[in-house]
């Protein structure tokens, strides 16, 4: 789900008369066109964002452009980088737990840690929290942060700069880190 400060933002740029594209141009691709336009009709229809129950997307159709999005994506980019010689591993967010999505994983990565198994919490097993993380907070220059929209222009803008040298040793030192997580009876690591 969308952080409600976003939501905030949307509904607030299409009560100034902004446009779907022009909001979605304006958040810099940070919600899909088609999640702003469904959130300006609920906007005209109820006068707010109501995403307890979506009138015309049920889960099962945001877990399916989900599928047909992001996992072949996410296929391709590592066929191109590893082979056939990988593991898919994802986090325990809900369009990822949708039985799809998880029979999805199985019958097209080559090996995939589903969501049973794979612990989502722990930063000693995520390259995103022990390292690049790090890089990009060091690469952003905080005092232009002011706002919710000035931090996300400072992500788009650095995210982009980190160094792939940092990327490559943090993937590197996965195994290890999988080795000493698991050495260490699944408890984080000192």
């Amino acid at each position: 789900m969308k952080s409600t400060g976003i939501q905030d933002i949307v509904l607030s740029k299409y009560r100034n008369g902004d446009t779907s594209p022009k909001i979605f141009r304006d958040l810099s691709g940070g919600v899909d066109l088609a999640t702003i336009k469904r959130w300006c009709q609920m906007i005209r229809q109820y006068g707010s964002i109501k995403l307890s129950s979506p009138p015309d997307r049920p889960r099962i159709a945001r877990t399916s452009e989900n599928i047909r999005k992001v996992l072949p994506v996410a296929l391709e980019y590592g066929k191109k980088v590893f082979g056939n010689d990988w593991i898919f591993q994802q986090d325990n967010a809900k369009p990822h737990q949708h039985y799809l999505t998880q029979q999805w994983c199985r019958n097209n990565f080559p090996s995939f840690i589903d969501k049973d198994w794979w612990p989502p919490n722990s930063p000693d097993l995520n390259p995103l929290d022990y390292s690049i993380w790090d890089e990009l907070a060091n690469a952003i220059d905080w005092n232009k942060v002011k706002s919710k929209s000035t931090l996300i222009q400072q992500l788009n803008s650095y995210g982009k700069k980190i160094r792939e040298s940092v990327i490559f040793e943090s993937c590197a030192s996965w195994a290890n880190r999988l080795y000493r997580v698991y050495q260490n009876n699944g408890n984080y690591l000192r």
